[in-house]
């Protein structure tokens, strides 16, 4: 998701600030910020470990508690929102324990953590620290200071307790966040079994954390190798609401118990996959990009919308700067200032001095604030759908950026859930998309935009990972259609197509599904792993770990042979349609390659550094002594072009670029080797 901005806080998608001329009415608008709380169960079955009979790792390690994994799976949030989300808040609380203790203020009082018995803030919510890392990474490595703190209590906690608990730290730590949540881990569906009234007491306490704009998400542990599964409806549909009172209208949170990822691994690292997970598909809060936009259906009909960007490219996010002091060697953030001065008197120019100017003409024009409101705006923000076209009349390339997700939102328009579904399915049915004039925000530049359906979808588990609603397509202008390359491309025969259709066959992905989750971005997280690592006084770490890297091994071991057939059949399709067309591709400098048509003789014309009769071509062997001497620069300009156009790669030009193909052909040979 997006970071939060509605459509009258003048914020681009740039994220530069627009000219805004009205008032925002901030009721109700809070800091950008979410605060995270993780509230642990420590009973006996969560601190006992599979057995290793229902374990499919030979090693000791693995065999983790759900506690234990649950609290690598917070280290792991910890580390991850320290880097990427550094203003937001996060703690942990966990329950269960035979220890107590709350806030440090309430220890300076005396109460010593007996307000909430059974009940351990191991991290207090706040911006997490270098030291709250340490400290939790200790925690969940040091198996001592697990057998001390983790003891589970004799006596049932409290779930009023633990709930209320909540309410009071987010109420002292993060009373003015706008998105505030509970992390709940447990696998006790059924708490106060013998107790009605504790169990209405704790119903009470979470409409209490509702009230207060405080989401519960629940993460159930079930025991498939004990044979026992985790029963929400048993108390917990009292307890955990399916929509948030801030965002109710937002698609619904995944939902669902947490299960090892095959029914044959159930040891602590398969928990821990799997409990990452589903942290990481809620870590980040839904907020909406515009909030109550009018989306005009008709004359007098009108209804309002969110919006939310799905799916975003996650890119480095600067939040301040970082200096090594002279007389230090710890990183300490640097505190900036800026002051606009004249150039002539150096003298400050404050604000309402400045002024906008362009140049037309050679000459300098300038405009007030109000002048330019008036140039820049458009009209009001809205979405309004001036005709529908078939679905088949969008083209694939008409895309210029990213889609908004829009869904309906009763807040300002009572209905607008039933008129936006109606107008969902008719469009899925007749398989149609809206034409709409959309202004997203305030002094944003319109433009027309295609609404198109987009049905639910589904993983193989049942979980959603796309919800129902509209996207909203920026479609483009004239001058923005350029027309591609006149292009003459040599269709490929079918033996060609045959042989290469085996190659990807063997060389398919499981389930010929692509998982970009498996994949991140290797310059992303070796950004962040380098700022871990100084935050953290680590050691730098020596190399990336790059999961896009090919596995030249594999694929030899997999496609080898097909390859070395395919690349003879390629030869002997070129020199088939070579006599056919009495023409041949030269390769360029440039890596491309051009097509030269046959002289009048009816020969092929001779390429510069190929077809040398007179001379003898270089070996294999000579090449590869060549190259293990670290002599490649000492062979003939003719004879290294003569050697790589027998291996069938270009000849660029100077000679430093033929040593490089040389070179980079044995070391990939060597690779696979």
């Amino acid at each position: 998701m997006s970071e939060p901005s509605r459509y009258s806080s003048g914020r681009g998608d740039d994220g530069e600030e627009d000219e805004e001329e009205e008032e925002i009415d901030e009721s109700g608008y809070k800091h950008n910020k979410d605060a995270v709380l993780f509230a642990i169960d420590v009973s006996a079955s969560m601190l006992t470990p599979p057995s290793e009979a229902h374990s499919n790792s030979k090693k000791t390690d693995t065999m983790l508690s759900p506690t234990v994994a649950a609290l690598k799976c917070a280290y792991a949030l910890m580390q991850q929102r320290i880097i990427s989300n550094p203003s937001d808040m996060m703690g942990i609380v966990l329950f269960g324990t035979e220890k107590s203790k709350f806030q440090e203020a309430d220890e300076e009082m005396g109460r010593s953590g007996l307000q909430y018995p059974h009940c351990y803030l191991l991290t207090d919510l706040d911006v997490p620290a270098a030291a709250d890392v340490k400290q939790l990474r200790a925690l969940v490595e040091d198996e001592e200071q697990q057998q001390d703190l983790l003891v589970a209590s004799r006596q049932e906690v409290s779930m009023a307790n633990v709930l209320f608990c909540a309410n009071q730290v987010f109420t002292t730590k993060a009373p003015n966040f706008s998105s505030r949540r509970l992390f709940l881990v447990t696998d006790n569906d059924y708490p106060h079994a013998d107790s009605r009234d504790a169990r209405n007491s704790a119903a009470v306490r979470a409409k209490d954390l509702y009230d207060l704009g405080v989401t519960i998400e629940l993460f159930p542990i079930s025991h498939p190798d004990k044979g026992y599964t985790f029963d929400r409806s048993r108390f917990y549909n009292d307890v955990v609401y399916s929509s948030t009172p801030s965002d109710p209208d937002a698609p619904a949170s995944l939902t669902g118990d947490i299960k090892p990822a095959s029914s044959t691994a159930k040891d602590g690292i398969s928990l821990l996959q799997s409990l990452l997970s589903s942290v990481a598909s809620r870590s980040t809060p839904r907020r909406a990009i515009f909030n109550n936009l009018p989306f005009e259906l008709g004359a007098g009909l009108k209804i309002s919308v969110k919006g939310f960007i799905i799916l975003k490219r996650q890119e480095r996010k600067r939040t301040s700067y970082v200096h090594l002091p002279a007389d230090s060697e710890k990183p300490q953030i640097a505190s900036s200032n800026s002051t606009l001065v004249a150039d002539d008197t150096a003298r400050t120019v404050e604000k309402a001095e400045v002024r906008k100017a362009y140049r037309f003409g050679g000459e300098t024009i300038s405009f007030t604030p109000e002048e330019i409101a008036k140039i820049t705006s458009f009209g009001d923000p809205v979405i309004r759908i001036i005709g529908f076209k078939p679905m088949s009349m969008l083209p694939i390339w008409a895309n210029l950026t990213r889609s908004t997700f829009i869904y309906p939102s009763e807040e300002d328009v009572v209905g607008s859930t039933r008129v936006f579904s109606a107008l969902h399915r008719k469009l899925l049915k007749d398989q149609k998309i809206g034409i709409a004039w959309f202004i997203a925000r305030r002094n944003a530049t319109p433009c027309l935009a295609a609404i198109i359906p987009g049905a639910e979808a589904r993983d193989a588990e049942g979980e959603q990972n796309m919800p129902p609603g509209l996207w909203i397509k920026p479609l483009p202008s004239a001058d923005d259609i350029r027309n591609p390359p006149d292009t003459n491309p040599i269709p490929a025969p079918d033996s060609l197509i045959d042989a290469m259709r085996a190659i990807v066959q063997l060389l398919q992905l499981p389930k010929a599904i692509y998982d970009p989750q498996k994949y991140p971005s290797p310059s992303l997280q070796w950004f962040y792993r380098i700022l871990q690592a100084l935050a953290l006084e680590e050691d730098l770490p020596d190399k990336p770990d790059d999961k896009t890297l090919p596995r030249w091994k594999q694929i030899h071991k997999r496609a080898g042979p097909s390859v070395v057939e395919w690349g003879q059949v390629l030869d002997e399709e070129y020199r088939k349609w070579q006599r056919e067309s009495g023409r041949r591709i030269q390769p360029s400098a440039n890596g491309g390659a051009k097509r030269t048509k046959a002289d009048d003789a009816g020969k092929a014309k001779k390429i510069k550094g190929e077809d040398h009769e007179d001379e003898d071509v270089v070996s294999d062997e000579t090449m590869r002594a060549a190259f293990d001497k670290n002599k490649l620069d000492k062979m003939k300009v003719v004879d290294l072009k003569t050697w790589l156009h027998g291996k069938g790669l270009r000849t660029p030009g100077k000679k430093a670029d033929l040593v490089d193909a040389v070179t980079s052909y044995f070391e990939t040979k060597m690779e696979i080797d």
